[in-house]
C-alpha cells in the first residue's frame, strides 16, 4: 500500500526532536545545579534530610483509572483498611462499602466494570439534543432560548469533532500500517538481526523507501510502535465512544445517576479494565525505593489508596465527589487528581466535596491539563474556585508539566498554564514508572507532574507530621527552583509558537524542589518550637 509521504513526514518530525537528546530514566530526581537537569533535587533531599529522619506513613489517595495493587514495585505501599476483613462480603467497618480493603471503584457494577464513556461535552450535547432536535427555532420559549443557542453551537462543534476523530483514526491507522510495512520490507533486506547500522547501510532508494528507512531508524530511538498503537487506540475510542450518543455507562453501574447525593455504589475492583494510567501515577508517588526493581518513587512512606473514577472518556462529577469524600473519611491526607475536562455540569457537588476534604485537613493536587491552553482563559475542571462564592480552596495545588531540557523548552509543549490558575510546575515529560503486568514505561503529561508534587507533599509530611495541610501547600509552592526569567516557548498548538518568560506560565514561575522544601520545613519546625 502507499501512504501520503506528507503524513509520514509529519509523523516522523514529531519524533525526530526526541532523538537529539534523551531523558534519563529518573531525571525527575536530579538536581538543577549538580546535574544540570531541571529535576526536583530528590536524590539530594534523601541524602541530606530524608534518610536521616524517621518517617510516619501517610495515605495518598489516587483518583484515577485503577491501580495494579500487586505490582512488585507497589504491593508493599498500598493502603490497607485494617478495619475491613477481605473477601467476606460484609461491611465490617460500617462505612457503606463492602470489602473496601484498598479503596473503592466507583465505576463498577455487580458483574462488570465501566471501561469506556463519553466526553462530558457529548453528554451535555445529548441532553440538549433530546430537548431541541427537530424543533422550529420560532417555537422555542423565551426561557429556553439560551439553551437552544447552546444546542445549535454544540451541534456544529459535535459534528466537527466527530468527523475529526474519524479522520484522525484513519490517518494514524494508515501511518501504523505504513510503519509495519516498513519494518517488514527493510527486515527482509537485511541478513540476521536488524540494527540501525545495517539499515543505514542499505542502498539509496526512491522517496517512499527513504521515508521507510527514516521511520525504521527512528524506531531504534523511540517506541514508535507503542506510540502509534496508543494513537490508533485513542482515536478509535474517540470515534466509537467519546462522541457516541448511544453510550450510557451507568447501565453497568446501576446507580441512580440523577441522585447526586447517592454515595453507595460500585465495587472493589481496584484495577479495573485498564489500569495503565493509574498504576503509572501510583508508581511516581510510591514506587518502592532501593529494592533493585525498575524505578524510584518520590515518597518512601506513602501508602496508596486506590479510588477508581476515570474511564476511557471523561470522569463524572458525582464519582469524583464521592471519591474525594471517601478519601477524606478514610484517612487520606493527600489526594492526587490526574484528570480534567472542559465541562462540569455538577460542579457544586464536587466543590462541596473539595471543601469537605479541605476542612478535614486534606491536601488536593490536580493536573493542569495537556491542551497547551491558558487556564486563565479556558476551563479545566475540577478547579479550586468554589462556584457559588468564588473563594479558593486553601489546600489545593494546580500543577503544570516541565521538560528535562533547560532553556526555551523548559515547559512541556503540551502543558496547560496560567499566571492566575496554575501554582507551580513539576517534571512531566518521559517520566519512567510502573504499569500493569509488573511493567515499566515512560509516559508524559501533567498527569505525571501532579503525582511528582503529591509524592513531594507525602515526603515532607511524613517527616514533619505536625504540619497542617495549608502549611505543606505553602512550603511546596514557596520552595520552588526559580526559573522566572527563563525565556521559553509558549505551549501552543500553533505552528508558529511565541516566546515568553517562564514566570508568566504560573503564579510562581518555578519548579517544585524537594531540597528547598525540606529546608523550609525545617524553618517551620524551628519557628513553632518543635525542633531543637
Amino acid at each position: 500500500m502507499r501512504i501520503s509521504l506528507l503524513c509520514a513526514g509529519l509523523f516522523f518530525s514529531a519524533f525526530a526532536m526526541g532523538q537529539l537528546e534523551k531523558a534519563t530514566d529518573d531525571w525527575k530526581s536530579k538536581d538543577p545545579k549538580l546535574d544540570k537537569i531541571p529535576g526536583i533535587s530528590l536524590d539530594q533531599s534523601y541524602k541530606q534530610f530524608a534518610s536521616k529522619t524517621a518517617a510516619t506513613p501517610i495515605i495518598v489517595a489516587v483518583l484515577d483509572s485503577g491501580v495494579e495493587v500487586d505490582h512488585d514495585d507497589l504491593k508493599n505501599n498500598i493502603w490497607v483498611n485494617d478495619d475491613e476483613i477481605p473477601s467476606n462480603g460484609i461491611d465490617d467497618d460500617n462505612n457503606g462499602y463492602i470489602d473496601d480493603v484498598h479503596g473503592w471503584n466507583f465505576l463498577g457494577g455487580a458483574n462488570k466494570d465501566v471501561q469506556y464513556d463519553n466526553l462530558e461535552f457529548t453528554r451535555i450535547y445529548k441532553g440538549l439534543k433530546d430537548r431541541f432536535d427537530g424543533k422550529d427555532p420560532k417555537s422555542i420559549a423565551k426561557a429556553d432560548k439560551e439553551d437552544f443557542a447552546s444546542y445549535e453551537l454544540m451541534r456544529e462543534q459535535f459534528n466537527q469533532r466527530k468527523t475529526e476523530a474519524e479522520q484522525n483514526y484513519q490517518e494514524y491507522n494508515a501511518i501504523n500500517m505504513f510503519f509495519q510495512m516498513s519494518q517488514n520490507i527493510i527486515a527482509g533486506m537485511i541478513d540476521g538481526e536488524m540494527t540501525a547500522e545495517k539499515v543505514r547501510a542499505l542502498p539509496a532508494g526512491d522517496e517512499q523507501f527513504e521515508a521507510m528507512r527514516e521511520l525504521t531508524l527512528a524506531s531504534f530511538e523511540e517506541d514508535i510502535a507503542g506510540q502509534l498503537e496508543d494513537a490508533v487506540s485513542h482515536f478509535r475510542n474517540a470515534k466509537n465512544y467519546s462522541y457516541n450518543l448511544n453510550i450510557d455507562s451507568r447501565e453497568i453501574i446501576g446507580d441512580n445517576y440523577e441522585d447526586v447525593n447517592e454515595r453507595i455504589y460500585g465495587n472493589n475492583h481496584y484495577e479495573g479494565p485498564d489500569a495503565r494510567h493509574g498504576t503509572h501515577v501510583a508508581g511516581i508517588i510510591a514506587g518502592t525505593r532501593d529494592n533493585g526493581l525498575g524505578m524510584q518513587g518520590v515518597a518512601d512512606a506513602a501508602k496508596i489508596m486506590v479510588l477508581r473514577v476515570v474511564p476511557d472518556g471523561d470522569e463524572r462529577d458525582k464519582d469524583v465527589a464521592n471519591a474525594i469524600r471517601y478519601a477524606a473519611d478514610n484517612g487520606a491526607k493527600i489526594i492526587n487528581m490526574s484528570f480534567g475536562k472542559s465541562y462540569s455540569p455538577n460542579k457544586e457537588v464536587v466543590d462541596a466535596a473539595v471543601k469537605y476534604a479541605s476542612n478535614k485537613g486534606v491536601l488536593l493536587i490536580h493536573a493542569a491539563g495537556n491542551s497547551s491552553k491558558n487556564n486563565d482563559k479556558s476551563n479545566n475542571f475540577p478547579n479550586p474556585v468554589y462556584e457559588t462564592t468564588r473563594e479558593l480552596c486553601p489546600t489545593w495545588i494546580e500543577v503544570g508539566a516541565s521538560n528535562w531540557l533547560e532553556g526555551e523548552k523548559l515547559p512541556a509543549d503540551f502543558t496547560n498554564y496560567g499566571k492566575k490558575s496554575v501554582d507551580v510546575f513539576a517534571p512531566g515529560v518521559d517520566i519512567y514508572s510502573t504499569v500493569p503486568d509488573n511493567g515499566y514505561e515512560k509516559l508524559s503529561g501533567t498527569s505525571m507532574a501532579s503525582p511528582v508534587v503529591a509524592g513531594l507533599a507525602a515526603l515532607i509530611w511524613s517527616r514533619y507530621p505536625e504540619l497542617k495541610a495549608k502549611e505543606v501547600r505553602e512550603i511546596i509552592v514557596r520552595s520552588y527552583a526559580d526559573y522566572k526569567k527563563t525565556k521559553v516557548i509558549l505551549p501552543s498548538s500553533s505552528e508558529k509558537p511565541k516566546t515568553t518568560k517562564f514566570k508568566k506560565l504560573s503564579r510562581t514561575g518555578g519548579i517544585v524542589n524537594a531540597l528547598n522544601a525540606f529546608l523550609m520545613a525545617e524553618d517551620y519546625q524551628r519557628s513553632s518550637g518543635k525542633t531543637e
